[in-house]
């Protein structure tokens, strides 16, 4: 069972956003204008954005967790308000329409986007009118997941676990990466259009944006999340929903419009030999939280048997490109089963530099729980004593024989 846990609530146009967030140890130094509010300002960035990020100036609002600055070791709630909300009061009322509402205040949608969950959610809902299921399905929904993260993002810095992200390609262009990474990833990318540390990619990639933007179309990428600092043993190999692998791959992959996962050099793995493939070990007597042995390259992206290795944590979240599309594609009219053009709505171009930093939020979420289960602890000092002991013992630990 996981020591943390999260769920949220909310439409893309209702009301607003819900987070809660359960599991987090008592005594955590936690201001959300600091640690909460700019996260969600980093997931509304990025060239190729929609309308819908001038409209929203996410904030969130604490409704229980936090006393003086301080969690308080109870599930902690946030809201985030939808600012476009005012204008959506009538098709998004929670009460059933007057006989005498226009039905185009309603704006309902009869027909479903390729690529998107409308029509296999009227078709598993028993709905007919695709709002009931994309209000939902959007990815409005992932500011309660940057809320979440951030404050797990918080907890993991508590111990040197620090999370950053970047984007490797959009469309057909690929970045070339640094041999060596920036020490603090997120400031070397954040201001830039497409937080991207290849500036000739950069350039290159605007372009392709603006031309999609021209064709109606949209584009999707790849993101690269890093988590420096982990220690060796988060995770377990003894059983499978236990692996860390796994675990990251089923939050990464639960992002929405995210189609694939990967892990370190996972994919190119597949065609190359075992002596290009394994990361040799090698004595690291100055690197603790790899108890004192370390690995002369990362391809593995810090996991080993499900477990980490005290490398830097890689992980990719492969993006397709949004469904909706002003150059819409065919579908079908749910009132009559007629042939017709899929329904458009404001959206991004490309969203992929938003992805990165959801993904870096569902990364930490993983890492914290997985934390939280080795080392315990229902305060952040009893977490932390538990935590100095192992560095200790990893410190200590020696190399002479030990009786079995």
């Amino acid at each position: 069972m996981n020591r943390l846990s999260f769920h949220t609530a909310g439409e893309s146009h209702g009301r607003g956003l819900v987070a809660l967030l359960e599991g987090v140890p008592a005594g955590l130094d936690l201001d959300v204008t600091r640690d909460v509010d700019p996260e969600l300002a980093r997931r509304q960035g990025g060239y190729g954005r929609g309308r819908r990020m001038e409209i929203e100036s996410d904030r969130v609002e604490v409704l229980s967790g936090i006393r003086l600055g301080e969690t308080l070791g109870s599930p902690l709630a946030f809201a985030i308000w939808n600012r476009d909300w005012e204008n959506w009061t009538k098709a998004m009322a929670h009460e059933s329409p007057p006989e005498d509402v226009n039905p185009k205040a309603l704006r309902s949608m009869y027909l479903p986007r390729p690529g998107h969950a409308d029509l296999v959610g009227v078709l598993k809902y028993a709905r007919r009118d695709t709002r009931d299921i994309l209000e939902r399905a959007s990815a409005r929904e992932t500011a309660a997941r940057v809320a979440c993260g951030a404050v797990a993002k918080r907890l993991l810095r508590e111990f040197g676990v620090r999370i950053g992200s970047h984007i490797t390609s959009i469309g057909d262009i690929e970045a070339e990466l640094p041999e060596e990474m920036p020490d603090d990833l997120n400031a070397a990318v954040d201001d830039t259009p497409v937080r991207c540390l290849d500036p000739d990619a950069t350039e290159r990639i605007t372009a392709s944006i603006d031309r999609a933007k021209e064709e109606g179309d949209t584009l999707g990428g790849v993101y690269e999340v890093i988590a420096t600092g982990v220690p060796v043993g988060l995770g377990s190999h003894v059983s499978w929903d236990r692996k860390l692998d796994g675990r990251l791959c089923a939050a990464v992959a639960s992002i929405q419009a995210t189609k694939a996962v990967e892990i370190g050099d996972g994919v190119g793995q597949a065609y190359r030999p075992g002596t290009r493939v394994h990361d040799p070990i090698v004595p690291a007597p100055q690197k603790p939280r790899t108890g004192g042995m370390g690995r002369s390259t990362n391809r593995a992206g810090g996991l080993e048997g499900g477990i980490t290795t005290g490398e830097p944590l890689v992980v990719r979240g492969y993006m397709k490109p949004i469904s909706t599309l002003r150059n819409r594609l065919p579908s079908v009219d749910l009132r009559d089963g007629s042939v017709a053009d899929a329904a458009t709505e404001r959206s991004d171009v490309c969203a992929v530099p938003a992805a990165g930093v959801i993904g870096e939020a569902m990364v930490a979420l993983v890492l914290a729980d997985a934390l939280l289960e080795k080392f315990g602890g229902d305060s952040v000092e009893e977490l932390r004593r538990n935590f100095d002991s192992y560095l200790g013992y990893l410190t200590e630990r020696g190399w002479g024989e030990r009786p079995l």
